[in-house]
C-alpha cells in the first residue's frame, strides 16, 4: 500500500493539499495519523512536509514539531531550516539558536536561508553578542553579499540597538531593495534616532506601506505624536493605503494626544477604505476612545466584538478605560463578566494593574488587597513594581499612610519613585507633612535631577509655612542646574490640536483667549492665602 501511494502522484498531491488547507492543530494531527498508519511518514518527502506545516503555520505547535523533527533519521538542511524558522517566530525564540548550534555540531552546513532565521531569533532576543557571532560566521562563509542575509543582519542589529553596525552592513550592500531600506529605517526608529530615520525615509527611491508605517510608529514610540499624525496626513495624500500596523500606530498617537475628533476621523477612514477590523484594531479603537474621554464609544466598539473572539488585551483596554473614567464598579463587574464567560481568557499582569487602578480611584481597599494577593498566588505571574506602586496609591489615597509606608518597607523590591510619589501625594492630600518630608527627601535622593522632586518637597514646607526651608529647596534645585520644565496642555478644536504652556502668548489667537480668560477670572471668587501669594508659591499671571 505504501509503495502504491508513493508512486501515485495524484494521491500524493491530494495529501499535500490537505496539509495546505489545514486550519488547526487538531486537523493536522488527523492527517498525520493517516501518514503514520499508512507508513508514509517514514519517507523523507512526507516527513519533511509534515514538519514544515507544523512548524511554520500560524496554528502550529513547536513542541509537536520538534517531536516530528526528532523522528527524521537524517534531517536535511531543509528540515533544519524548518525547525529553526518555526522557533524563531514562536513565543520563545531561544531554541532556534540552540537547534542551529546542534546542527553545526552534526556537521550540517548552513545555507543562505538558515542565517536569516537565526538572525530573526537573535533580533527578538536582543542578544548582541550572539548577533556578532552569527555575523562572523556569515563573513567567514563569504555570504555577506547575499541580500537576503544582509537585510536580516540590518534588522538584527537595529533590534539589538547596535545601529552603527546596521548602517555599516547597509552601506556595504552592492544592491539594495525595499526591504533593505525599510530595515534601516525601522532600525533607526527603534533606536530612537528619528532624525536619521527621517533622512533614510526621505532618501528612499520608493516608499511602500511598510516604510510609512515604520516612520509613523517610530514617531509614536519617540513621543512625537503630532509628527506621527502629520506624516499619516501626508501618506493619505501621496502614499499607499494604510494597513493594520499603520492604523494601530495612528490610533495610539490620537490616544496620547487626547485627539478625539482626529480619532473619530481615523475610525471613519478604516470604514471608508474597507480595512478589516481585526482584533488588534478594535482594541486600539477601544483604547483611543477611552483615553480621549469618549468611554461610551469605547464600550460600543467593545460590545461589537463577539465575546468568543475577544482576548485579554481587549478586556484590559475596556476595564482600564472604565477605571480611568471613575466607573469603578462597572470596571470590576466587567472583570467578573470576563471570568464568568468561560472564554479561556485568563487575566494577565496588565489586567491586575487595571483592577488595582480601579480600586485606587474608588477607594476600595479590601478589593485591592484581594486582587493583589490573587496576583501573588497566580501561576507564572508575580507582582511587579507597577503593581506595588498601585497598591501604595490605593492606601495613600484612602489616608492609610502608615500602612502604605510599612508596605513599602516590607516589599521584596526596592522602592521606585512612582511608589514614593504616590505616597507623597497621599501625605499632601491628608496633610501629613511630617511623613511627607521624609518621603520627599528620599525622592530627591533617588532622582536628584528631577525638577518635580524639589518642587514637591518645597511645597511640603510651604504647606506648614516653613518659608525658609521652601526657599532653600528652590535654591538647591537652581544650584544643581535643574530646570523646571513647563507643563503644557492640548486643546482640540474642530479636529485641530492647539498646544499651550503657562503664560503662553505665542498662539495666534492669544489676545482673544486671554480676554475670555480674564472675564472668567473676574467672575470667580479667588481666595488665596496672603503669605503664600507674597512668597510666590502660586504663580498666577494673566
Amino acid at each position: 500500500m505504501v509503495q502504491l501511494l508513493w508512486k501515485n502522484g495524484s494521491a500524493n498531491q491530494t495529501l499535500i493539499t490537505l496539509l495546505e488547507n489545514c486550519k488547526s492543530m487538531s486537523e493536522f494531527k488527523k492527517i498525520q495519523a493517516f501518514f503514520i498508519t499508512s507508513g508514509l511518514s517514514q519517507h523523507q518527502f512526507f516527513a519533511s512536509r509534515l514538519l514544515y506545516f507544523s512548524a511554520v503555520s500560524s496554528w502550529g505547535d513547536m513542541d509537536h514539531s520538534y517531536r516530528i523533527f526528532l523522528q527524521i533519521p537524517s534531517p536535511t538542511i531543509y528540515n533544519w531550516n524548518s525547525i529553526i524558522r518555526g522557533f524563531s517566530r514562536g513565543k520563545n525564540p531561544n531554541p532556534s539558536v540552540s537547534v542551529f548550534v546542534k546542527m553545526l555540531g552534526f556537521g550540517v552546513w548552513p545555507d543562505h536561508l538558515t542565517y536569516p532565521f537565526v538572525a530573526k531569533a537573535v533580533a527578538r532576543m536582543s542578544q548582541l553578542q550572539l548577533g556578532l557571532a552569527v555575523h562572523c560566521r556569515v563573513a567567514k562563509e563569504g555570504l555577506w553579499l547575499d541580500r537576503f542575509i544582509a537585510n536580516s543582519l540590518i534588522h538584527m542589529y537595529g533590534s539589538c540597538g547596535e545601529i552603527g553596525s546596521a548602517r555599516k552592513v547597509f552601506d556595504e550592500m552592492p544592491m539594495r531593495n525595499s526591504v533593505s531600506w525599510n530595515s534601516m529605517l525601522d532600525g533607526y526608529a527603534k533606536c530612537g534616532e528619528l532624525d536619521s530615520a527621517r533622512q533614510v525615509f526621505e532618501s528612499m527611491p520608493e516608499r511602500d506601506v511598510v516604510s510609512w508605517s515604520s516612520m509613523i510608529d517610530g514617531c509614536v514610540k519617540g513621543g512625537e505624536y503630532g509628527v506621527a499624525l502629520s506624516i499619516f496626513g501626508r501618506m493619505r495624500v501621496v502614499g499607499p493605503k494604510a494597513n493594520e500596523v499603520t492604523m494601530v500606530s495612528v490610533l495610539c498617537a490620537c490616544a496620547h494626544l487626547g485627539a478625539l475628533e482626529q480619532g473619530r476621523e481615523m475610525h471613519q477612514y478604516m470604514v471608508d477604505k474597507a480595512l478589516p477590523f481585526t482584533l488588534a484594531l478594535r482594541t486600539s479603537l477601544v483604547d483611543m476612545y477611552a483615553k480621549c474621554g469618549a468611554i461610551e464609544e469605547a464600550i460600543a466598539v467593545f460590545r461589537e466584538v463577539p465575546t468568543d473572539q475577544t482576548d485579554v488585551l481587549m478586556w484590559n483596554a475596556i476595564i482600564g478605560g472604565l477605571a480611568t473614567h471613575g466607573q469603578v464598579r462597572d470596571s470590576l463587574e466587567l472583570f467578573k463578566e470576563m471570568e464568568a464567560q468561560g472564554l479561556g481568557v485568563a487575566p494577565d499582569e496588565i489586567t491586575y494593574l487595571c483592577l488595582l487602578s480601579a480600586c485606587a480611584h474608588g477607594g476600595l481597599i479590601n478589593e485591592a488587597w484581594h486582587f493583589f494577593k490573587s496576583l501573588e498566588r497566580s501561576k507564572g505571574m508575580a507582582p511587579k513594581s507597577e503593581h506595588y506602586a498601585c497598591m501604595v496609591d490605593v492606601l495613600s489615597r484612602a489616608g492609610r499612610l502608615e500602612e502604605a509606608y510599612d508596605f513599602i518597607a516590607q516589599m521584596p523590591i526596592k522602592p521606585t519613585p512612582s511608589m514614593l510619589g504616590a505616597l507623597l501625594n497621599g501625605c499632601m492630600n491628608h496633610r501629613r507633612f511630617d511623613l511627607a518630608e521624609r518621603v520627599g527627601r528620599k525622592l530627591i535622593e533617588l532622582e536628584p535631577d528631577h525638577d518635580g522632586r524639589y518642587i514637591g518637597l518645597s511645597n511640603v514646607y510651604a504647606g506648614v509655612k516653613l518659608w525658609d526651608d521652601a526657599r532653600t529647596m528652590r535654591e538647591a534645585m537652581e544650584r544643581r542646574g535643574v530646570k523646571k520644565l513647563p507643563g503644557f496642555s492640548f486643546v482640540e478644536v474642530l479636529g485641530t490640536l492647539h498646544r499651550f504652556i503657562a503664560h503662553d502668548k505665542t498662539h495666534q489667537d492669544s489676545d482673544q483667549i486671554y480676554m475670555v480668560l480674564n472675564t472668567i477670572v473676574r467672575q470667580m471668587v479667588v481666595d488665596v492665602d496672603f503669605e503664600t501669594q507674597k512668597h510666590g508659591f502660586y504663580d498666577i499671571q494673566l
